[in-house]
This record gives C-alpha cells, sequence and structure tokens, in this order.
C-alpha cells in the first residue's frame, strides 16, 4: 500500500494536478510495461476529479500500491525547457538549422530488416534502388544531407545549443525582435543516443583536477565552446539526431501527450515504468525527492530506475536540471489491485 511514505502535502498536490492531467491518456492506452490495463487506472481516475486537493496525500494511499522494479537503486538526471537564440528566416548569425520529421525517415518493412528486441521494426530509409538501409546520422546530417529539402523550420545561432536542445527535446527560439517559436519533439533517426559527458569523463576531462571540467551540463558546455572544433567532434559522436515540430498551447508535451509540470513530471523507461504512473523518489538530493508522474521517455532514460525530472524553462530550471544527478530508492505507485492480479498471471 503507498502508505507511510511521508508525502509532503504541496507535492501530492502537485503531483495530484499532474496525475489528473495523464488519465485522459492512461485509461485508453496500452502499457508498454505490461504492468497495468486501462481499465486499472479507472477507479484513481474517476476520482480525481472531484478530490479535495488539501487532502491529496490520502488519495495517493486511498487508490495506489507501491512496487519496486528491480532493485529499485534510483538514478535521476533533470531536465527542462530550453529558451535560445532563434529566428524563422535564416539570416546573418543564425545558421544553425533546425528540422522538422523527413518523409523518408520510416520504419521498415516486415522482411525488410530483422526487428528491434521490443519487436519493433527499425527506423531508417528506403534508397533509390528500394533497400531498406540506416539513416542519416548527426555527421552527415551536419554536413547537408538534408540541406534543400524544404525541412527547416527555423535556424539558430549557436550549435551547442542547438545540441542540447535535442537532448532536452522540446525548447523556444527567441528572436532579436522577442518573437518567439516553441518546439516539440517530433522523433528522432534510429540512432542510440550517446551521452557526451560519459566520452568526456573516459578520456580525462571530467574531474576535479586543473584543467578539467564539471561534468555538469554546464561544464560540458564550457568545454565545447573552449575547443569548439574538438566538441564538434565529440558531439558527432552522439549519432542519434533529433527533429522538431512547431508547437501551441500549453507546452511542452511529453510522450503521454499531455503538457508537463515542472517539479512534478519525470521521464522514465515506458518497458519497466507505465506511462502515467505515480513515482516516489527517495534520494540523495531532497529538491527531487518525493511524488513524481511518469509522462515522459528520452532516449537516455533506460532501464528500470533510470529517471529524468522536469523543471520548467529559465534561469533557475537550467541551473538545477544541468547539476541534477541525484542517487537512491524508487518506488512505482500502481492502481490497487495490480499486483494481486500480476501474481495470479
Amino acid at each position: 500500500m503507498a502508505t507511510g511514505l511521508g508525502f509532503r502535502r504541496d507535492n501530492a498536490i502537485a503531483a495530484l494536478r499532474t496525475f489528473a492531467r495523464s488519465c485522459a491518456r492512461v485509461t485508453k492506452r496500452a502499457d508498454n510495461s505490461g504492468l497495468t490495463q486501462p481499465q486499472d487506472w479507472q477507479p484513481a481516475c474517476s476520482a480525481v476529479g472531484t478530490w479535495p486537493e488539501a487532502d491529496a496525500p490520502r488519495f495517493f494511499a486511498a487508490y495506489f500500491e507501491t512496487a519496486e522494479v528491480g532493485e529499485g537503486s534510483a538514478f535521476v538526471t533533470g531536465y527542462f525547457e530550453p529558451e535560445i537564440s532563434g529566428v524563422r528566416q535564416r539570416q546573418p548569425g543564425f545558421d544553425v538549422p533546425i528540422y522538422a520529421m523527413p518523409p523518408d525517415l520510416v520504419r521498415a518493412r516486415p522482411g525488410d530488416a530483422p526487428p528491434l528486441p521490443d519487436g519493433r521494426m527499425p527506423l531508417g530509409r528506403y534508397d533509390e534502388a528500394g533497400v531498406f538501409t540506416a539513416y542519416y546520422d548527426r555527421s552527415q546530417i551536419e554536413a547537408g544531407a538534408l540541406a534543400g529539402k524544404g525541412l527547416e523550420i527555423a535556424w539558430a545561432a549557436d550549435p551547442v545549443e542547438v545540441f542540447f536542445l535535442q537532448i532536452q527535446g522540446s525548447g523556444r527560439l527567441r528572436g532579436p525582435d522577442g518573437s518567439v517559436i516553441r518546439l516539440g519533439f517530433a522523433g528522432q533517426n534510429g540512432y542510440a543516443y550517446t551521452g557526451i559527458g560519459s566520452l568526456m569523463r573516459e578520456r580525462g576531462l571530467i574531474g576535479s583536477s586543473p584543467g578539467q571540467y564539471s561534468g555538469s551540463m554546464q561544464g560540458i558546455q564550457q568545454y565545447l565552446r573552449d575547443f569548439p572544433d574538438d566538441g564538434r567532434r565529440l558531439m558527432q559522436q552522439n549519432r542519434s539526431f533529433v527533429f522538431f515540430r512547431e508547437m501551441t498551447g500549453a507546452g511542452p508535451v511529453g510522450a503521454l501527450n499531455v503538457p508537463v509540470t515542472p517539479g512534478a513530471t519525470v521521464a522514465v523507461d515506458p518497458a519497466f515504468v507505465p506511462l502515467g504512473a505515480p513515482v516516489w523518489l527517495q534520494l540523495d538530493r531532497n529538491d527531487a525527492s518525493g511524488l513524481w508522474v511518469a509522462q515522459d521517455t528520452g532516449g537516455a532514460i533506460q532501464g528500470a530506475n533510470r529517471f529524468d525530472s522536469f523543471w520548467g524553462a529559465g534561469a533557475e530550471a537550467r541551473r538545477v536540471a544541468g547539476g541534477m544527478s541525484a542517487r537512491g530508492r524508487a518506488l512505482i505507485l500502481l492502481p490497487k489491485g495490480t499486483l494481486a492480479r500480476l501474481n495470479r498471471q
């Protein structure tokens, strides 16, 4: 049962509101983790709309039971909605393209390629001979593989900021005239994500000795700017490339297709954690401990207890998310009765 966890009222209220926004999705969609079924969520979702917020901690105790996935040993990073310099039409000083999803980026037809471990067909493209092949990687795209195809939806000023915009998966472009273009994740090219922080650590570039850099986002960006040629080659080691779509209305929108909430949304690996599920994190950082709701995914978020906490937009969100690295224990809150059904299977 989800009791005895010491839910803080303010934290539980934020989680209650965030969970309520997820209900339209969790009661209808398939759960890739296999832990829940749409009807499992119905009792909690029927109650959440009229539940008094002041009594939010009791809601989670009343409708949920806790489960530990794997060893429950959690690693939590942070992400945010960056705002970088960008414009809709190319102009001097704005030369880095932001691409929309290419129409030739498709999944292989059955028989044209081996399926992925999860059963889906891989992403790629069909060449002129009709043979399925891998899609262009970051180096090829930066060398112009997509140039002139009409896919540029905006142009940015700084390639380092665009690289991290892709890692975050959404963001805002602000022009010199104050205009704002909001971008959301549209897809990626099918290559696995490679964290350049890990590569820098392997090369002895990250640490506390003189000449080394912090492993935070800010420290990594500083290295990329101090050594632009080496930095460009390092970024190209991450062959994954993200495409965007222009967004309107509330957002950014996560993988559950609802707006994500600062301080309450976490990205998870949906093969292990049901999207929409509340998550209890007890960590070595108080600011990331407490109740969250799984509403998003990410290329680097892989494994049963890997989480990425969302902190919103602005300088403070950038500071917290960029330096977030917390470890501790994770518990997944599942609708009551789910564990009994799983045990009967």
